[in-house]
């Protein structure tokens, strides 16, 4: 009965939107190209991070918003250039779209930067897993609502 019943379940997923999306090949490729994005942004957050909290000896909070910043902007631009280069809008309009995405995203990455500190890991090492937990905020935000394509 359980296997008739998930069956069922992964039938009625193929029909809906989402279940469609899934079986074109142009969203993969997309989020392969996000994620790709995504990697450089991290690296990018991670080594300004780093420089400004061993480097600068600057608060971690304040580095976590300074790499937030600069890594935002390279996603940004590579994202609006790259991986959704077919559904650009008005640079200024996705770009505010972009951004509160990212600042949504941002809060939720202090949250768990904080958590993590006091739990005693490293604030690197806590950085580092924050930004990986925080990302599916940012590909759905932009996915559906920034470079979402228009009909």
């Amino acid at each position: 009965m359980e296997r008739s019943s998930s069956v069922g379940v992964a039938a009625a997923l193929a029909r809906t939107r989402a279940g469609r999306a899934l079986r074109r090949q142009h969203n993969w490729v997309q989020l392969a190209k996000f994620t790709a994005v995504g990697a450089s942004g991290y690296v990018v957050n991670l080594v300004v991070f780093t420089a400004l909290l061993v480097g600068a000896d600057v608060d971690h909070r304040l580095a976590a918003d300074a790499s937030f910043l600069v890594a935002v902007t390279n996603n940004y631009l590579w994202n609006r250039l790259w991986t959704f280069h077919g559904e650009r809008g008005h640079v200024a309009y996705q770009g505010a779209r972009f951004f509160f995405v990212a600042l949504l995203a941002l809060i939720a990455n202090l949250v768990v930067l904080e958590v993590l500190i006091r739990l005693g890991l490293p604030e690197i090492t806590a950085q580092a897993i924050a930004i990986v937990l925080v990302t599916p905020i940012n590909f759905v935000g932009n996915k559906l609502w920034t470079f979402r394509r228009k009909r």
